[in-house]
C-alpha cells in the first residue's frame, strides 16, 4: 500500500502562515477538506497542494 502523507493543523498553519482559527473557519466553510482521525484533524498532502494552488474565494468588499 502506498504511503499517505497527512499533516496536523499545526503543520498546515505553519506551512500556510495562518492561524489555527483561520484553518477551522476554512474547514467549516468547506474551503479546506480535512478529516478527523480520533480527536485530531488531518489534511492530506494532495488536498493541501490543491488548496494552495486554488486558494480561497475571498468575499467581495461592499462599497459604501
Amino acid at each position: 500500500m502506498a504511503e499517505i502523507k497527512v499533516y496536523t493543523l499545526d503543520e498546515v498553519a505553519a506551512i500556510l502562515k495562518v492561524t489555527r482559527r483561520t484553518l477551522y473557519t476554512w474547514i467549516t466553510a468547506g474551503q479546506l477538506k480535512a478529516v478527523k482521525i480520533g480527536k485530531y484533524w488531518r489534511v492530506s498532502e494532495q488536498v493541501l497542494q490543491d488548496f494552495a494552488a486554488k486558494g480561497t474565494k475571498a468575499p467581495k468588499a461592499q462599497l459604501p
